[in-house]
């Protein structure tokens, strides 16, 4: 006899086939990150040391959570974080803002310029970080340069306690600010040059027309540039990591570098989980209140 085939419409043999080619993703996603970050916030209230094995651990409620607000590092890593931020995200996309008008107006070879602009942003971080290593060192470019100025007792830069994060300060500026170009160089592409001719016309300055026109068209990228670098700010490790290991002392300790430090350093799995879950509440608070904000900000 012979066996009886199910017919599949047309459109459900599609939507099978669009399905069976999201599948790998999904189930990467289910193994990768939605089972992972469960398991991190069972781990939080444990006091699990990985290296004793999985299961060998006993639960402990909201001490980790409790105890991190007495730890110096913690409250370090989390100030230098807030720091970081503060200084970062407001100056690279100002600097951007003008750079890619500039650019946009005044420069000749406009597309090579930007593809310059770019290269930090599409370089490897941990290649950039080491560059920056030898552009502190004591007869590297920028501390030859302090000395031409006229400066004798130039600081060690990142073995400096004091200078070590705004020398961190400075190569990620550096590195970020072409992207950001970018971005704001593709939304003036669409901005209306009718109102730039009006405003050419009633005699408007070229900063009268930037402040007045520009800026608040800008608002929908300015926006989520703020957004962007905001978490990509509190999610900063690779040049921490390798620029100065959280030195010197703690002067440059932020929170993702803390949260590895303790996890695989000092093997307090738990505890590291639970400064996991704080720094994902803080990020999530700060993209909601962004959000709420949204409409006003772009001016809708």
């Amino acid at each position: 006899m012979r066996e009886k085939r199910i017919k599949l419409s047309p459109q459900l043999r599609t939507d099978l086939t669009g399905y069976a080619f999201l599948l790998p993703n999904f189930l990467g996603c289910l193994l990768f990150t939605f089972i992972p970050v469960l398991c991190s916030l069972v781990f939080s209230f444990t006091d699990w040391d990985y290296t004793k094995g999985l299961g060998n651990w006993n639960f402990n409620g909201l001490t980790n959570y409790i105890e991190m607000w007495t730890d110096d590092w913690f409250l370090a890593s989390l100030k230098n974080t807030l720091v970081y931020t503060a200084a970062v995200v407001p100056v690279t996309i100002c600097l951007a803002l003008v750079l890619s008008v500039i650019i946009d107006k005044y420069c000749l070879a406009k597309l090579p310029v930007r593809l310059a602009m770019l290269m930090p942003h599409l370089s490897s971080m941990v290649a950039i970080s080491i560059v920056w290593v030898m552009m502190y060192s004591s007869f590297g470019p920028i501390t030859q340069l302090v000395r031409w100025f006229g400066v004798e007792d130039v600081p060690k830069w990142l073995a400096d306690y004091t200078w070590a994060m705004p020398a961190v300060i400075l190569m990620m500026i550096w590195s970020k600010v072409g992207y950001a170009i970018m971005i704001y160089t593709s939304a003036i592409q669409g901005l209306p040059t009718e109102l730039y001719e009006a405003a050419d016309i009633d005699g408007a300055s070229e900063i009268a027309k930037f402040f007045k026109l520009t800026v608040p068209f800008l608002s929908p990228t300015t926006f989520y540039l703020l957004i962007t670098n905001i978490i990509s700010s509190f999610q900063v490790f690779a040049s921490i990591q390798i620029m100065t290991g959280g030195g010197p002392g703690n002067s440059t300790s932020v929170l993702v570098y803390y949260i590895y430090r303790s996890a695989f350093g000092y093997y307090k799995m738990g505890y590291a989980s639970a400064m996991a879950w704080i720094l994902f509440v803080m990020i999530f608070t700060v993209t909601l209140i962004q959000w709420r904000g949204q409409k006003r900000w772009v001016g809708y």
